[in-house]
């Protein structure tokens, strides 16, 4: 018995249908059983992963139409009884959904690592739940955000945000991925000096995290089409930003760091095999690469292995989050310590999907960070 009556009506969704285009639909509403849930979809972040799934180049090729958007914020507008007690929420709560639907009882779940479960993994050879990258084939369809509603599936993992922006909101996904990455599994130490390589969302999570945890120093590297990344960063906290056409990066933060190099090194830069190079050779000895951008598929030449063992790095593959990064995420967002409005740049409307996932992939508004669809 479901908590409280559905919405009467159809859904209309952005579809991403053939490479680089979606189309509106008009979708029906599955019925709300005991043990799922239905979202109203407020605002919907866009991410780099949301750009390659929808051009069908490195990823997405073979599934077929689906609703992109995996950063989602909204109401909860029909609610089983089941699904009511296991997430403590009730009708009506503003909520965060992760984009992971985990089985919740393999071995990586079980120790809380649920973000690498092969049941949600996109990336793996088998059958697969995840918010913004599941076809429309596998019912009831409304897996993703850009949409006016959104299917709460009885593995779907929610967190109450209170009376906060939805556009807000939806930052909670690269703070929580800075906080995870930088303080969690990059163990900075406090007074560490930390290089960022790549000003995006995700990067300027981490350099929230860096100045949450403690750091010394802050360095963010960019391009010279990230001025106003880069000038956002600045107002984060970042001590020094660095822009990479200009030459002589590694050198420059072996000048800012006294000649040690950076204690914790996080490459972001997404397609670029270049800035895991650089991210070795401006690590200290004993220092600590993330490695946290996806390369395309493509293999990183020359990687300086002989430069990673006289060092003793540690590299270190990162990527998502948990339960124990959204968590402190949300309330950092709450605290108002960080400008974090600052990076809510750009809002769309459902019918001007394929415009705002041109201003956030193809970077065709430079001064664009954060892109939202606002169903």
């Amino acid at each position: 018995m479901a908590a409280a009556s559905q919405p009467g009506g159809g859904c209309r969704a952005a579809v991403a249908t053939l490479p680089a285009t979606t189309e509106q639909r008009e979708l029906p509403l599955p019925a709300v059983g005991p043990d799922d849930g239905l979202l109203r979809v407020e605002a919907a972040g866009i991410c780099g992963t949301d750009w390659e799934i929808y051009l069908r180049a490195s990823r997405g090729g073979g599934l077929g139409p689906l609703i992109l958007g995996h950063e989602n914020v909204g109401e909860v507008v029909a609610l089983g009884e089941a699904a009511r007690g296991r997430w403590g929420v009730e009708v009506g709560d503003r909520v965060a959904v992760e984009e992971f639907l985990p089985c919740g009882t393999c071995r990586l779940c079980r120790a809380g690592d649920y973000r690498l479960c092969a049941a949600t993994d996109s990336r793996g050879g088998g059958p697969f739940l995840r918010y913004g990258s599941t076809p429309l084939s596998v019912a009831p369809g409304l897996y993703g955000g850009f949409s006016q509603y959104l299917y709460l599936h009885p593995r779907a993992i929610l967190y109450p945000v209170g009376d906060l922006p939805a556009e807000l909101s939806t930052l909670f996904v690269p703070v929580a991925n800075g906080i995870s990455w930088v303080l969690q599994r990059g163990g900075l130490q406090v007074g560490a000096t930390v290089v960022v390589i790549g000003p995006g969302q995700h990067g300027l999570g981490c350099v929230v995290a860096a100045r949450t945890g403690g750091a010394g120093s802050v360095i963010v590297v960019g391009t010279g089409a990230d001025a106003s990344r880069l000038a956002a960063a600045l107002e984060l906290g970042a001590d020094h930003a660095l822009v990479a056409e200009r030459g002589g990066v590694v050198e420059r933060v072996r000048e800012l760091t006294g000649g040690a190099g950076a204690d914790l090194v996080v490459d972001l830069a997404p397609g670029e095999g270049g800035t895991a190079r650089d991210a070795i050779a401006m690590a200290a000895k004993q220092g600590t690469v993330l490695l946290a951008a996806s390369k395309h598929g493509k293999p990183v030449a020359d990687l300086a292995y002989d430069t990673v063992v006289r060092k003793e790095l540690r590299l270190l593959g990162v990527r998502g989050h948990d339960q124990r990064s959204v968590v402190p995420a949300i309330e950092l967002i709450r605290s108002n310590r960080f400008p974090l409005r600052r990076l809510c740049t750009h809002a769309f409307g459902l019918e001007q999907v394929d415009q705002a996932l041109q201003v956030a992939g193809a970077r065709v508004d430079r001064e664009a960070i954060h892109v939202s669809v606002i169903p």
